[in-house]
């Protein structure tokens, strides 16, 4: 591998790990809100069903 070949692969890998250092700030966001949204549901359900029950 010549000095070109290296220096082209030093730099897409640069490239790349700053992108993927910039997604993963959204990657963590967006499965924590996923995460949530599932709490939220789940809880939504849980309410339902029991307020159903205390009413009948």
């Amino acid at each position: 591998m010549d000095t070109a070949r290296l220096e082209g692969l030093i730099g897409m890998l640069t490239v790349l790990a700053i992108l993927a250092l910039l997604i993963l700030p959204s990657v963590i966001g967006v499965v924590h809100e996923r995460r949530v949204d599932r709490q939220i549901r789940r809880a939504q359900c849980g309410y339902r069903t029991t307020t159903v029950t205390d009413h009948s």
